[in-house]
């Protein structure tokens, strides 16, 4: 019996149920046909932040940044690549601080850059400060 995971489209938010043996080979969503990975982070916003950490049955990474911010700017094409290693397996998300406070103040991010795993709905760890590309892939591989 093959195990399937819930996988949310970073386009329509439709829910998708994979077979954890399709996840490398392209899956698309069944309700805009779209591609489920593209291999870059999804952005994030308030009308998709919660279900998309906490119906992806994968874990997710999310970058919190500003545009306004140095390091965050400094550190986007890292985690760009972070996200075409890692994904399928982990998904990568960004959310803009300055376009959604509420969701920053509410997670009590301090600084920017800070990356949030979470995984089953639940934040399991924290990591604050731009990061090369290998070491985000050994930090988000060491807490999972």
């Amino acid at each position: 019996m093959t195990v399937s995971v819930h996988i949310v489209c970073p386009l329509c938010a439709g829910i998708n149920r994979v077979p954890n043996n399709k996840l490398a080979h392209g899956p698309k969503c069944g309700k805009c046909r779209e591609a489920l990975f593209g291999h870059s982070p999804q952005d994030l916003a308030a009308a998709n932040f919660k279900k998309v950490t906490t119906r992806n049955d994968i874990p997710v990474v999310v970058d919190f940044w500003a545009p306004w911010c140095g390091p965050c700017k400094a550190m986007a094409p890292a985690y760009e690549q972070a996200a075409k290693e890692l994904e399928p397996r982990i998904r990568f998300a960004k959310l803009n601080t300055e376009q959604e406070p509420s969701i920053g103040s509410g997670l009590a991010i301090r600084g920017i850059p800070t990356l949030i795993v979470f995984a089953g709905g639940k934040e399991i760890a924290r990591q604050s400060g731009a990061m090369p590309q290998g070491e985000i892939i050994r930090w988000v591989e060491s807490v999972l």
